[in-house]
């Protein structure tokens, strides 16, 4: 890769260090894990703690009652983690419906399922880490004790939530969201200094009980009777019953090199299935027009078939090794021509989330991905403990006869992706772009910007990214070569420019050099991105 800067806006050039490495959208956060690795954690503690500390510092895009996803290198290995939560068990469609529901809301308690990220935390802490889960948690625990002062992009998304949550959030069961977040009848401004002692509370419950008080505890006890309270369908036992579940991660080979992600439900396949198609284009040293008009008609290909087959691995109709199958990638791919396509699933063959990357110097290595979904989530904060609750189930499908329709004790389509970059076995890094639908296209741009246009971590997060939306609209960011531009409106695609750079995901990368064991990292010009390296 080149370690030039490629000529794009940013804020920062590629960053090197020996010791340990720590990417993520909000500096105090970084720091946090890095705080971890000096003290004598290794990686996987310091995304723990990076993790804990931004559902404090970044509570608009994650918190305590989110899930996570994480792929772990150590030893030699690739290790999977799905942490993402089922529907409860007493929920239906036609539960549901009964309630007068024409679709799954976005907010309250119908679309809440069993929080998934204190499980990972603990789950990784215990199988791979090297401090107490009380000392890695403590730098979120003092955040949220003592306050911090709000950053700007954070500052942005929080005022842009409150002013929407002040039309849209009625009912009593939204009290407590105001209360935490907008104390003083508004959002905290950018500089401001904002704390939450219930969430510190809530931490030092889960640091001291190994997350065993969410989930069989008295932390359980007070998310299920504020359900009850206000007939969610969430219970006592959804909580208690709840395990995360150690996964083999799933791969294709591009280009020489290994492209890793979680498999279904998460929606990793979805870049995967892209890359697939991609691979049997030839592909010059620089973009041109033709390259990223393939990429878009490959993403539109590949979320076809996504959103047609994705859902809960029990559940699907298609196996993983069907829809990465070869004779699938060739079908799809013949499909692209000059014009611009209206993307439909194929028939396989038969056979604004918060990302972090962090490294050592040991050689273990660790992609995080935490998230409530749509910003704060379901609107709900369960009373006196900061646990904002996630509205997952939002992504479930209303259709009865849909893969991905909801059923109790089902884990939806889900959005949120590590990725892992290997290279003939060896790690090359973690990577990630958090934002949504726009996850997988972030991993098919920075993985193509990496491996085909040789950038360096930071290059290939600066450069300008597309996001398909739908039919053949495209947004562009406002320095995307508006030559390349025209040629794809000719092509048929409907460009957009979007001047909201939170529409193109925020990432971060973290390589290991293979000669000289130099950690190189990149992080997303679009946000807060930090590194904090030694």
């Amino acid at each position: 890769m080149d370690y030039l800067h490629y000529p794009y806006p940013s804020r920062r050039m590629v960053t090197f260090a020996a010791n340990g490495m720590v990417a993520t959208s909000q500096p105090l956060a970084a720091q946090a894990g890095l705080d971890i690795l000096k003290k004598g954690g290794n990686a996987i503690d310091a995304a723990i703690a990076t993790a804990a500390c931004l559902t404090v510092v970044e509570p608009t895009s994650n918190g305590i009652g989110g899930d996570a996803f994480a792929i772990v290198w150590t030893n030699g290995k690739l290790y999977g983690l799905n942490a993402s939560g089922y529907s409860p068990k007493s929920i239906s469609l036609e539960a549901v419906k009964e309630r007068g529901y024409t679709e799954i809301p976005e907010h309250g308690w119908i679309p809440v399922t069993v929080p998934g990220a204190p499980a990972a935390w603990a789950a990784l802490s215990k199988r791979f880490g090297k401090l107490p889960l009380t000392e890695v948690l403590k730098p979120a625990i003092e955040y949220a004790e003592n306050g911090y002062p709000v950053s700007p992009t954070l500052g942005k998304y929080w005022q842009a939530a409150f002013q929407t949550y002040k039309k849209t959030l009625k009912g009593p069961e939204f009290s407590s969201w105001f209360a935490t977040f907008a104390p003083n009848g508004r959002a905290p401004k950018i500089g401001e200094i904002w704390a939450s002692k219930a969430h510190a509370k809530t931490l030092r419950f889960i640091a001291e009980t190994n997350a065993e008080s969410f989930y069989r505890g008295e932390l359980a006890e007070k998310i299920a009777a504020y359900s009850k309270q206000y007939n969610g369908f969430l219970d006592i036992d959804d909580l208690a019953e709840y395990e995360v579940e150690w996964v083999e991660p799933i791969s294709v080979h591009y280009r020489g090199y290994d492209v890793w992600e979680i498999p279904p439900n998460g929606q990793g396949l979805v870049a995967l299935m892209a890359l697939n198609i991609m691979k049997g284009f030839a592909v010059p040293e620089a973009p041109t027009a033709e390259t990223y008009h393939r990429q878009i008609e490959a993403m539109k290909l590949a979320f076809a078939d996504g959103q047609a087959y994705i859902t809960d691995r029990k559940h699907m109709e298609h196996r993983v090794e069907e829809l990465l199958s070869e004779p699938f990638a060739e079908m799809r791919r013949a499909l692209i021509d000059e014009e611009a396509l209206l993307p439909k699933p194929g028939t396989p063959p038969k056979g604004g989330t918060v990302y972090l990357a962090a490294a050592d110097g040991d050689g273990n290595m660790v992609s995080f991905i935490q998230s409530n979904y749509m910003g704060f989530g379901s609107g709900l904060v369960v009373p006196d403990t900061g646990i904002a609750l996630q509205n997952r189930g939002h992504n479930f499908s209303f259709d009865e006869n849909h893969v991905n329709r909801l059923a109790p004790r089902k884990k939806p389509y889900h959005t949120i992706i590590p990725g892992f970059l290997t290279k003939g076995n060896e790690p090359v890094g973690p990577f990630g772009v958090m934002g949504g639908f726009m996850q997988p296209q972030g991993h098919l741009q920075v993985v193509m910007n990496t491996i085909d246009f040789h950038l360096n971590p930071q290059a290939a997060l600066d450069a300008p990214r597309w996001q398909w939306v739908e039919g053949k609209k495209v947004l562009i960011e406002h320095h995307f070569p508006h030559h390349i531009a025209q040629v794809l409106e000719r092509k048929g695609h409907e460009i957009h420019v979007s001047l909201d750079p939170g529409t193109f995901g925020r990432g971060q990368i973290i390589w290991r050099d293979p000669n000289t064991g130099v950690l190189v990292g990149g992080t997303e010009p679009r946000t807060d991105g930090a590194i904090a390296a030694w």
